[in-house]
């Protein structure tokens, strides 16, 4: 099982889609310090994508120093100091220029945005209070 979801999005190299929703599940604390990385090969099958491709992306993890490898227990959580504010929004930007994107396209104004934002905001906080 993979501990991320990766929705595959054409025209973007699945090679970065999964990097970044590793990322995203290990900066929004999904996956926290020493959980255990699923391997090349539970990687490559469960997200069906070549074996060079999930090397690939555990390397990258690796070399961003978001995981780490430990001798005879394999590839875990690297230990982080919590994550910047400016981090975890720099995660959105994808979402936010898709966001963007899509309202020009439609014609949509960016006051209507930003008040579709608030009240989606407003509604999910008073559900759940956890989001911020």
């Amino acid at each position: 099982m993979i501990p991320f979801r990766l929705t595959v999005q054409p025209g973007v190299p699945i090679y970065e889609q999964a990097v970044y929703a590793a990322t995203r599940a290990i900066v929004a604390g999904q996956m926290r310090q020493g959980d255990p990385f699923p391997s090349v090969r539970v990687l490559s099958r469960e997200l069906k994508i070549n074996p060079n491709t999930a090397q690939k992306v555990v390397a990258q993890l690796l070399n961003d120093g978001l995981l780490e490898s430990r001798p005879g227990i394999g590839t875990v959580v690297a230990k982080r100091p919590g994550s910047s504010s400016s981090e975890r929004a720099a995660l959105l930007n994808r979402s936010i220029e898709e966001l963007v994107v899509e309202a020009k396209r439609l014609s949509i104004s960016r006051d209507d945005v930003l008040a579709a934002i608030d009240k989606h905001w407003q509604r999910l906080s008073s559900v759940e209070g956890t989001y911020r």
